[in-house]
């Protein structure tokens, strides 16, 4: 089957195509590299066997149709982004352009070419906005408080229209933090690279607020198995499915973890809250487990020792 993977040069997208080659499967990547980057292909590429195709490409290009055309994807994965709540603040209108408007492209691009399925990278985190409770289930209200976050839900949207009038399926998976190799700990970077790349360096890290606010991680393998599970037959068809752990951890524990797994033994800093911050945030994954027979198999510690393993050999190198 021929596949298509958009931001397949970003963390999770690089570990999805090993993924996808790995099964057999004839991976197209989209990338523009504004995030990601062709190192994070490397292993892909040296394993492909002629397999893989890179493209690199912007998804609001106009070129894009033509190329789903040429080579017709049975299912694409769609996770390229402006991944960054933070610039969605301070620039809702470029965040739309990229993740609503590109979008929009991916999905009409898929439909011409005749694609059976997207499976697309929505936002756990940002989708339900301010939680009622936690963990939170799929059925929870959709109230986001992000430009980041209403652009994630308003492609649900357009996934459920594609799927209602024009037959092309979907499904959405709503991630929680996910964190593991190859994420870059600059730019919009989660807080475990941020702290990985800082501890490693003996480099005091910065916590934001009290430290008590909590996030669910989930380590990037588990994500990608999620992707790989929704591309088969009609599992998950039309569905949104949240992919966490149902776990909050706070930063405290999580800084305290990873600072012992490295030998740090010096107290974090603490700045002020950033506007518009979560208190709580955690994912009930119970949805996924039914319809994709997915669960997270790896424990925050085990992810952890294998992130920090990576960013180690990184710095090595």
């Amino acid at each position: 089957m021929r596949v298509l993977v958009t931001g397949g040069a970003g963390f999770i997208g690089a570990g999805l195509v090993e993924r996808l080659l790995a099964e057999g499967e004839d991976v197209d990547v989209i990338d523009d590299l504004s995030t990601g980057s062709l190192g994070n292909l490397g292993p892909a590429r040296a394993a492909a066997d002629g397999r893989l195709k890179f493209h690199r490409l912007d998804v609001r290009h106009p070129g894009l149709a033509d190329l789903f055309a040429t080579r017709r994807p049975e299912v694409v994965f769609h996770l390229a982004a402006q991944a960054d709540v933070r610039v969605s603040v301070e620039n809702p209108v470029l965040d739309a352009d990229v993740n609503i408007l590109g979008s929009l492209r991916v999905c009409q691009a898929a439909l011409q070419a005749g694609t059976r399925k997207v499976v697309f990278a929505g936002s756990g985190g940002t989708l339900y906005g301010v939680p009622e409770e936690v963990p939170v289930g799929e059925g929870h209200s959709r109230r986001p408080v992000s430009p980041y976050g209403v652009a994630k839900k308003a492609v649900g949207d357009y996934l459920h229209y594609y799927k209602e009038i024009h037959g092309l399926d979907y499904t959405v998976l709503a991630l929680a933090n996910v964190y593991g190799p190859r994420q870059d700990p600059h730019g919009e970077a989660g807080v475990v690279a941020i702290f990985a790349g800082k501890l490693l360096a003996g480099e005091t890290p910065t916590i934001f607020g009290d430290g008590n606010q909590t996030r669910d991680f989930v380590f990037v393998d588990d994500v990608v198995d999620a992707f790989a599970r929704a591309r088969r037959g009609d599992t998950g068809s039309g569905l949104l499915a949240n992919i966490g752990t149902g776990t909050e951890t706070t930063v405290n524990d999580l800084f305290a973890t990873m600072a012992r797994l490295t030998g740090f033994d010096q107290p974090a800093e603490y700045a002020p809250a950033r506007p518009g911050e979560l208190a709580r945030s955690a994912l009930d994954a119970t949805l996924a487990g039914a319809a994709l027979g997915w669960k997270p198999l790896h424990s925050l510690e085990d992810g952890l020792d294998r992130t920090l393993a990576w960013f180690r050999e990184r710095a090595g190198s």
